[in-house]
Formats: C-alpha cells, structure tokens, sequence
C-alpha cells in the first residue's frame, strides 16, 4: 500500500517540476531573443493535462512570464483545480482499494 502512495506522490512531483522546468527555459530562450520560445503552449498544456499545472501558474507568477496570455491565465487555474481533485481520488482510491 505504501508504494502506491509513493509512486503517485513521486509522480506528481515529476510532472510538477517538469512543468516548472519548461516555463523557466522557455523565458530563459524568450530573454536570448528566440520567438519561437512563445509559441510552445502545447507543451504547456500537455504537462498541465498530465498533471503540472499547479507548477505551471506558479511559475508564471514566479518568472513574471506570459501574464498577457489570456488563454494560460484562465485555463492554468481551472486545470490545477482539476489536477488537485484527480490527485486527491488517486490517493483516496488507493486508500479504498487497499
């Protein structure tokens, strides 16, 4: 039972740190003067959708970038709320299942 918890809990922080990672070297290019550095949003959304969100609009906050991206800062909050909530019936599934 303690490995699942363990398994969900490490990839959750994977996916996290992954989709924190991806908003820093994305500013990282945009700050050396490479455009296509903006137009990786379905990377963005595809570590949100797996789960990174909450890291995702954190990071957003943290690096001060892509505030403008109306479509980031409305879709980043609802995913997290989401990702929170599959998280929680992850952990609780296991609890009931076990």
């Amino acid at each position: 039972m303690i490995f699942f918890y363990i398994l969900l809990s490490v990839y959750i922080l994977a996916v996290n740190f992954y989709a924190f990672w991806l908003v820093k070297t994305q500013r990282e290019a945009f700050e050396a003067g490479d455009e296509r550095a903006l137009h990786g949003d379905s990377k963005l959304f595809l570590a949100a959708l797996f789960g990174g969100a909450t890291a995702i609009y954190c990071a957003m906050f943290a690096y001060r970038f892509r505030l403008s991206n109306l479509l980031l800062m409305v879709a980043m909050p609802v995913l997290a709320v989401l990702n929170c909530y599959t998280f929680f019936l992850g952990y609780r599934g296991i609890t009931l299942f076990l």
